[in-house]
C-alpha cells in the first residue's frame, strides 16, 4: 500500500497564499504513538510468543503419535509459516502491528520497534511456562483450547490501533460536506408553500379542499426531495469509493510490477534472499531444543529454567539495547544489523558442540541477544525502499521469513531421521544463513564497482 504525506504523519493546512504547507502531526513520536507500542507489544506476546513456545507441544505430539521428527515438525512450522506468508488468522494482526508502529514514529523508530517487539521474548517465556503447566494438568488438547481463548485478546489490541488522522483537502470530494448540494432546501420548499397559501388567501376566498391539496403537495415534494438527497449521497459515496479502490489497485500494480517496482531495487532483492535463509536458524532451536535436552539427559536442569526461556528473556534485552544503539547519531543501523547477524550465525555453528546445560545456556543467551536485530528489520527495510513503500516491502520480507519458518523445522527433523543427530541441521542452516548475509554484503560492492565504471566511461568519452 502506498502512502501519502498525510499517512506518514503530516497534515496539510492552507497558507496565506493558498499554498500547502506541512505541519508535524501531534501524535508522531508521542501521544497515541505509545499506545500503538503497547498494542503491538501485546500482539507480539499473543502471536509470536505462542509460536515460539510450540516446542513444548512438539514433544507432546512426538510422544502421542509416534511419527518421525520431520513429519511432526510440520505442525509447528505450518503454524509459523501460514502466519507470515498468507496473512490468515494471526497474520492479519501481526503485520499491521509492526507497520503501524513505524507510521507513528520518526526520530525514535528503532527504539519503538525494539520495545514493541520485546513482546516476542516476554510471550515466549510466559507461553512456555503456561503451556507446560496446562499440558501437565489438562493435556495438550485442552491446553490448546485455553491458549486459543487467551488469543482472543487480540481483539482488544486491534481496537487500540487507529490510523493517523489525515488533513482535510478541499479538493478531495470525500472531504466535502455531502449536505451542501445544489438543490432547493426544505426551508425554500416550506416558504414556497406558505407563499402559495398566502397568495391564495389574498387572491380569493380559500376553502378546506384547496388547503388540503396544497399540504399534500408540500408533503410529496418534501418526500421526493429527501429521496433525491439520499440518492445523490449514495452516488457520490460510491463514486468516491470507486476512485479510491482504482487508485489503490493502480498503486499496488505499479509498486510490484511497474517500472518503479520494488524488485528493481537489487539491494532489496538481496534482502529477500537473506530473509529466506535467516529465520529458520532462529526458529529451529525453539522447536527442537526441548527434545535435544531430553536426548542429552538434561531434562531436570531444563525443567528448572528452560533453555528456550533463556533465549526469550535475553531476546528482550537484545531488542531494546540494539534499538537504542541503532538510534545513536554516530552509529549506522546497517552495521549494528550485520554485526548481530554474524553473532547469531556463529552461535548456530557452536550450539551442536555444547553438551552441558551451562554451555547450552551460554549459547542460547547469545542467540537471544543477537536475534534482537529483528527490531531493526523495519528500519533497514525503510532505509532500502523509503517510508512510502514500507508496508509493501515489509510484507514481502515477512513472507520470505514465513517460507524460512515453514521449511526450517521439518528440514531439521528430516536430518535427524537420517543421521540420528540434530548437529548437521544446525551446520547446514548456519551455512545457508551465511550465504544470505553474503548477498547483503555483495550488493554494495557491486554498486561501487558500477559507479566507478560509469565514472571511468564518462571520463573516457570526455
Amino acid at each position: 500500500m502506498y502512502t501519502s504525506h498525510e499517512d506518514i504523519g503530516y497534515d496539510f493546512e492552507d497558507g496565506p497564499k493558498d499554498k500547502k504547507t506541512l505541519k508535524p502531526h501531534p501524535n508522531i513520536d508521542g501521544g497515541w504513538a505509545w499506545m500503538m507500542v503497547l498494542s503491538s507489544f501485546f500482539v507480539h506476546i499473543l502471536i509470536m510468543g505462542s509460536q515460539m513456545a510450540l516446542g513444548v507441544l512438539n514433544v507432546e505430539w512426538l510422544e502421542e503419535f509416534h511419527q518421525s521428527r520431520g513429519l511432526t515438525a510440520w505442525v509447528s512450522s505450518l503454524s509459523m509459516g501460514i502466519t507470515l506468508i498468507v496473512g490468515l488468522g494471526s497474520g492479519m494482526a501481526y503485520l499491521p502491528a509492526v507497520v503501524m508502529v513505524g507510521r507513528y514514529f520518526q526520530k525514535r523508530r528503532a527504539l519503538a520497534q525494539g520495545l514493541s517487539t520485546t513482546g516476542t521474548g516476554f510471550g515466549t517465556f510466559l507461553m512456555t511456562v503456561l503451556l507446560k503447566y496446562l499440558c501437565a494438568e489438562y493435556g495438550w488438547r485442552n491446553a490448546m483450547l485455553i491458549q486459543g481463548a487467551v488469543s482472543l485478546n487480540l481483539c482488544v489490541c486491534g481496537a487500540l490501533m487507529r490510523p493517523l488522522s489525515p488533513g482535510k483537502n478541499p479538493n478531495d470530494p470525500g472531504d466535502r460536506d455531502l449536505s451542501v448540494l445544489p438543490a432547493h432546501s426544505t426551508e425554500s420548499v416550506k416558504s414556497t408553500g406558505q407563499q402559495g397559501r398566502t397568495e391564495e388567501k389574498d387572491g380569493g376566498p380559500g376553502n378546506e379542499e384547496t388547503l388540503c391539496d396544497l399540504q399534500a403537495q408540500e408533503c410529496s415534494d418534501q418526500a421526493g426531495h429527501r429521496k433525491n438527497m439520499c440518492a445523490l449521497r449514495i452516488l457520490k459515496t460510491v463514486s468516491w469509493l470507486t476512485m479510491r479502490v482504482r487508485k489503490g489497485f493502480e498503486d499496488w500494480y505499479s509498486g510490484y510490477f511497474g517500472t518503479a517496482s520494488l524488485f528493481t531495487n537489487r539491494m532489496f532483492v538481496a534482502f529477500i534472499f537473506w530473509a529466506l535463509f535467516a529465520y529458520s536458524s532462529f526458529v529451529i532451536p525453539f522447536i527442537h531444543l526441548p527434545e535435544i535436552v531430553n536426548l542429552y539427559n538434561l531434562s531436570e536442569q531444563n525443567d528448572v529454567f528452560p533453555l528456550t526461556s533463556i533465549i526469550a528473556i535475553v531476546h528482550i534485552f537484545g531488542k531494546v539495547i540494539l534499538g537504542v544503539i541503532a538510534d545513536l547519531p554516530c552509529i549506522s543501523v546497517w552495521n549494528v544489523f550485520l554485526l548481530a547477524n554474524f553473532t547469531l550465525v556463529l552461535s548456530i555453528f557452536i550450539l551442536p558442540l555444547m553438551h552441558t546445560y551451562a554451555g547450552l545456556a551460554v549459547i542460547c543467551a547469545l542467540i537471544g541477544f543477537s536475534s534482537g536485530y529483528f527490531s531493526l528489520m523495519p528500519v533497514v527495510t525503510e532505509d532500502l525502499v523509503g517510508i512510502e513503500h514500507l508496508a509493501n516491502a515489509y510484507g514481502i520480507i515477512i513472507c520470505a521469513n514465513g517460507i524460512s519458518a515453514l521449511l526450517g523445522p521439518p528440514f531439521a527433523g528430516w536430518i535427524y531421521d537420517i543421521t540420528q543427530k540434530y548437529d548437521f541441521s544446525f551446520y547446514i542452516c548456519g551455512l545457508l544463513y551465511m550465504i544470505g548475509i553474503l548477498f547483503l554484503l555483495i550488493q554494495p560492492c557491486i554498486r561501487i564497482i558500477e559507479q566507478s565504471r560509469r565514472k571511468y566511461m564518462d571520463g573516457a568519452h570526455v
